[in-house]
């Protein structure tokens, strides 16, 4: 889930969350190109911009929106629509790639063997990945709940605090480095690499992924009195059930890319072969020919879904559920009248990934 769109020639690509961007977006310097024409299929990989009279730029051409359009950062949902409704499959000049939006289609693009190039933890190459059969679950679960209960603890005497600062940001490399014994000041220095890698090979590289989960997962939760006040003494499966809806209408990575190996037919025409294909997971999420009232938050739901990590065993995975539910017992426990700072609504923003940057709260009510 990981993999990131080629950049446009002679410009910067983006970088991980925990490069040198990590505190801003890289995409926000690049000036605004003319998106990719609507399509319609003419055969086996070959598409042409549909005219429709009157409608559109000059010429009578209709235009489709891009997913890094000036203003997507903040809000994102609208050109997403657009996307599913007029344009399931259309060539994006900045992605450098044919972009896929409707839930069925991303979901098949993301297991399906003709796509390459992608890794999703819990997918079937990654639950057989050497050394996934060795992790202790105990140990992880163990892990998780000491570091979350030590994090939300520290929080619980400050009149105000920033949860993705100072929660969000540690739970996960913190887990990691608890579980492979790695000392607490060594903890930010190694756990993005040698360590977490230690612990999970190639999904080691998902704790950023997980800071962003959990950051929308908590500011889902903490922003409804009703479900904060009904989650407070919940059994586990009714967190796992929130954590779950926060994956699908929030989830931490909007685009995904892949390549595919041949031409595959999806909405709206046909895949060429060879070609890069950009997922928009955030999208898929909100498809309502899938989710009744996709962009209501509701953990109740009973058509639930979401694709940011696959179906299969995966310390990854197992890792960012555990972190979600033992966040909120020890946030509830240490700060039992815990709440949003007056006045404050968390703000998610990003293009590639999407999260609120600030959290801020309230520990004694």
């Amino acid at each position: 889930m990981r993999d990131e769109p080629n950049p446009a020639p002679g410009r910067p690509g983006p970088r991980s969350a925990a490069g040198p961007w990590a505190a801003g977006d890289p995409w926000r310097s690049l000036p605004a190109m003319s998106p990719a024409a609507r399509v319609t299929p003419l055969g086996p990989g070959r598409v042409r911009a549909a005219a429709r009279p009157g409608a559109g730029p000059p010429g009578g051409r209709t235009v489709a929106p891009s997913p890094l359009d000036p203003g997507a950062a903040r809000d994102p949902h609208p050109v997403h629509r657009r996307l599913r409704e007029e344009f399931p499959l259309t060539y994006d000049p900045l992605l450098r790639a044919w972009v896929l939006s409707r839930y069925a289609d991303v979901a098949a693009a993301l297991t399906d063997p003709r796509f390459t190039h992608g890794h999703r933890p819990g997918d079937p190459p990654c639950a057989r990945t050497r050394g996934h059969a060795d992790v202790d679950l105990d140990g992880l679960r163990a892990a998780a709940e000491r570091t979350a209960y030590v994090l939300a603890r520290r929080l619980a005497d400050r009149p105000q605090a920033d949860l993705v600062a100072d929660f969000c940001h540690w739970l996960p490399a913190g887990t990691v480095a608890t579980a492979v014994g790695v000392p607490y000041r060594d903890m930010m220095r190694l756990v993005r690499g040698r360590a977490a890698t230690a612990l999970a090979g190639e999904c080691g590289g998902q704790i950023a992924v997980r800071e962003k989960a959990l950051a929308s997962f908590l500011a889902n939760v903490l922003t409804d009195p009703d479900l904060t006040a009904a989650l407070r003494r919940a059994p586990a499966e009714a967190v796992d059930r929130a954590w779950t809806e926060s994956l699908r209408r929030d989830p931490p990575v909007q685009i995904a890319v892949r390549r595919v190996r041949e031409d595959v037919p999806v909405s709206g025409g046909v895949l060429p072969g060879g070609s890069s294909v950009a997922l928009l997971i955030g999208a898929a999420g909100r498809d309502p020919e899938r989710f009744r009232d996709p962009d209501r938050f509701d953990p109740e739901r009973d058509d639930p879904g979401q694709l940011t990590y696959g179906g299969g065993f995966c310390p990854a995975v197992v890792l960012a559920g555990l972190e979600a539910r033992h966040a909120l017992r020890a946030l509830f426990e240490a700060m039992p009248r815990l709440r949003p700072a007056d006045g404050f609504r968390p703000v998610p923003a990003g293009l590639i990934t999407r999260a609120p940057r600030t959290l801020i709260v309230r520990p004694g009510g």
